[in-house]
C-alpha cells in the first residue's frame, strides 16, 4: 500500500496525526527533499528505507514503489504542504493504476494557510473579499492564457501566489496591468512555519525595493489584497441581532 502524505508548510508539528503514524509504521519513505522539513525523517524507524525524491525522476520513483510493492511493504510519498496543489501528484497516481497499486492521499496543511496563520490574518473578510485566488506566475511551467495573473487581477479578490518569488518584477507589473492599484497591500512569507520564516509587508508600489533589502529567493509565498489592511464590516453569524438555526436574535 502507498500513502501519498501532505507534510504541511515545515514545522514538523503540523502534519496531521494520520500522517504521522503513516511515517511511523513506513517501511520505504519517498520524501520531497528539497521542500519537506528533514525533522519529520526522525519519526521514521531506523530500519525503514528513505529516498530524496529531489534526485529522482518520476520513473525511478514509481520503481521504488513497485518493488516495495511486490516485497508486500507499506511506502509514504511524502509531499510538502498538502499534496493537491502544485503537488505533481496526478502523474504518479495514474502511473499507480496503470500498474495495479492501491494507494490513497492524507491531505496537509497547505503553506498558504500557513502563511495567514503567521501573518495572523483571515482571507475572506466581510465586505472585502469572500474569494481567495490560489495560482502561479508563468515559468517553465505553462499558464492558460485565462488565468494569467493580469486576467485573474481583475476580481480584485485575496490573492495567494505560490512559485513565484523570483519573477516578483513581472508578478507585480501584471497585478497593476490587471487592475490591482499600486497601493494594494501585499505581505510575503518566506519559509513561513519554519524557525527561519521571514515575514515583508509593503504594497505593489514598494515591495521591490523591499524585497531588495530582505531578499528570498525560494519557498516563498506572495499574498496580495485589500484584506491586508481592510477596515471591514462584522461577521454577521456573531452578530445579536442576527438569528440561525442555534440561537434567536437579541434585541
Amino acid at each position: 500500500m502507498v500513502h501519498i502524505v501532505g507534510a504541511g508548510p515545515g514545522d514538523p508539528e503540523l502534519i496531521t496525526v494520520k500522517g504521522q503514524r503513516y511515517l511511523q509504521e513506513a517501511d520505504v519513505v519517498i520524501y520531497a527533499g528539497s521542500l519537506v522539513n528533514p525533522a519529520l525523517l526522525d519519526l521514521c524507524r531506523q530500519e525503514a528505507k528513505i529516498y530524496n525524491s529531489a534526485h529522482m525522476t518520476l520513473a525511478e520513483v514509481v520503481a521504488v514503489i513497485a518493488e516495495a510493492e511486490q516485497q508486500e511493504k507499506m511506502t509514504v510519498r511524502l509531499h510538502t504542504g498538502d499534496p493537491a496543489i502544485y503537488g505533481a501528484i496526478q502523474e504518479q497516481m495514474d502511473e499507480f493504476d496503470k500498474k495495479g497499486i492501491a494507494y490513497d492521499v492524507t491531505p496537509g496543511v497547505s503553506s498558504f494557510l500557513a502563511t495567514a496563520a503567521v501573518l495572523k490574518q483571515e482571507y475572506t473578510l466581510p465586505g472585502i473579499s469572500q474569494t481567495v485566488i490560489v495560482t502561479r506566475q508563468e515559468g517553465r511551467t505553462p499558464v492558460p492564457e485565462r488565468e494569467k495573473l493580469h486576467s485573474l487581477a481583475e476580481h480584485q479578490t485575496t490573492m495567494c501566489i505560490f512559485l513565484s518569488i523570483t519573477m516578483l518584477d513581472t508578478v507585480v507589473r501584471e497585478l497593476i496591468d490587471g487592475g490591482y492599484s499600486e497601493d494594494t497591500p501585499i505581505a510575503i512569507v518566506q519559509k513561513a512555519t519554519w524557525p527561519d520564516q521571514k515575514i515583508v509587508r509593503g504594497t505593489l508600489a514598494d515591495i521591490c525595493a523591499k524585497l531588495k533589502a530582505e531578499p528570498m529567493d525560494r519557498t516563498a509565498m506572495i499574498v496580495v489584497g485589500r484584506c491586508l489592511d481592510a477596515v471591514y464590516e462584522p461577521s454577521r453569524l456573531y452578530a445579536p441581532e442576527f438569528s440561525h438555526m442555534f440561537r434567536r436574535a437579541s434585541r
